[in-house]
């Protein structure tokens, strides 16, 4: 076990999860920044699929990502490293907080902060969309992610259907599917 990637791990994770007020999916930019541009422990392109794999399993996600990047840098120690990091901190702070926050909650100070911070937590939400559909984009094309992404705001929004629906039902289609043939690749002299 090397100590000194299981304390990478274990900041890596704490700050991210500290800072991240919103809860998983406001925390998974600064996920990003740590794992894919601090540490460079794996791509964009990876870190994407394993969000997205993450987001069809039940459970928050942030623990699942948290977990899965830990056992792939430190194995099964890094595993629970990881998810500690992920949940210790914020437990820790939540107990404090919340014993704070209810007895001064009319303040004008925590309301304002409240208020101040919910933009903050919209931003790291869209930039987090960006890079979704931007990556999308790439994969399934343009016209693909536009017409996905208006039938899943009107599903979602107008039928209130259920996002786990959804998600399940385009697997199954993906499943279904042929896998189209690749071109052949030339071989170089």
């Amino acid at each position: 076990m090397n100590l000194q990637i299981q304390w990478k791990i274990f900041i890596a994770m704490a700050r991210a999860n500290v800072l991240g007020y919103g809860g998983g999916p406001a925390t998974i930019p600064l996920v990003h920044k740590e794992i894919v541009e601090k540490y460079r422990w794996m791509d964009d392109e990876e870190f994407t699929e394993v969000v997205a794999l993450g987001n069809t399993l039940p459970g928050p996600i942030i623990t699942k990502l948290c977990g899965y990047v830990g056992y792939r840098v430190g194995g099964i120690v890094g595993m629970i490293n990881a998810v500690l990091a992920t949940v210790m901190p914020t437990a820790i702070i939540m107990l404090i907080l919340v014993g704070t926050l209810t007895t001064f909650r009319e303040t004008p100070i925590v309301q304002g902060m409240t208020n101040a911070i919910m933009p903050i937590v919209g931003v790291l939400l869209l930039s987090l969309t960006y890079n979704f559909l931007k990556q999308s984009t790439q994969k399934s094309g343009f016209f693909l992610t536009i017409v996905l992404t208006v039938i899943s705001l009107l599903l979602f929004e107008w039928l209130n259907l259920h996002p786990a629906i959804l998600i399940v039902s385009l697997i199954a289609i993906a499943f279904a599917q042929k896998p189209k043939p690749q071109p052949a690749r030339k071989e170089e002299a």
